[in-house]
């Protein structure tokens, strides 16, 4: 594998309150110097990579009140605001800068996050009952899915964004993918064991220079893919 970053196209998107810094590297990665033109926007300072993210699914006690979608941007208490779980969003796009934020507090300091991201088209994100709060700002809402849930896992995809959920969204298997789209952003892949957004999570991810083939596993949680052409099974 290459040496990459997680993750250039973060960057573009990020609100740097949040964002900017010399954040972590992805555990199969190596990370670039603060500066550079790949460095790595996706994390506020060190809290997401010395404070990994509580990942039990388990309700919080008055998780009954609590909604289990979220529409519009806002602050929310996980337990009393929303229910914690699995939670899917979709239809994107790049220029809405959709942003998730989970943490252990409402200070809203860079050491109170567990894990964020910008996200575009498809994604999903996994709301610890330990978390306190839930942040996002200009996504399309967010809906609590059931993990267990069965789908029409496709065999070919777009590559330009998305995190999909193997074997609900994608069939396991190898992907072939020409690389980077047209404007040359820069294509960029990654396998994850779950959608906590825990750097701690990944298990291998990519900036392939040209054509790119990837293999996903059966045991894969997500795939998720940005900027690059159209991903099919060979």
């Amino acid at each position: 594998m290459s040496q990459t970053t997680r993750t250039s196209w973060i960057a573009r998107a990020a609100r740097t309150k949040v964002l900017a810094g010399c954040g972590a590297a992805v555990a199969l990665v190596t990370l670039t110097a603060c500066g550079g033109a790949d460095t790595p926007a996706d994390k506020g300072a060190d809290a997401a990579a010395s404070k990994p993210a509580a990942k039990s699914s388990a309700p919080a006690p008055d998780a009954g009140k609590a909604k289990s979608a979220i529409k519009g941007s806002g602050t929310f208490q996980v337990g009393s605001d929303v229910q914690p779980g699995l939670y899917r969003s979709a239809g994107n796009k790049a220029d809405d800068n959709c942003y998730w934020e989970r943490a252990k507090d409402s200070k809203g300091e860079p050491e109170s996050i567990f894990d964020n991201a910008n996200v575009v088209g498809l994604s999903y994100v996994a709301i610890g009952a330990t978390d306190k709060i839930f942040k996002t700002e200009g996504c399309k809402g967010w809906e609590l899915v059931d993990p267990k849930a069965k789908g029409t896992p496709k065999a070919e995809i777009s590559g330009k964004g998305g995190m999909l959920k193997v074997g609900v969204d994608i069939a396991p298997g190898t992907y072939k993918s020409a690389g980077s789209t047209e404007d040359g952003s820069g294509c960029y892949w990654e396998r994850t064991k779950d959608a906590t957004g825990s750097l701690d999570t990944v298990i291998a991810n990519e900036n392939p220079e040209g054509q790119a083939v990837v293999t996903i596993a059966a045991g894969d949680g997500f795939f998720t893919t940005v900027d690059c052409q159209d991903w099919k099974k060979s």
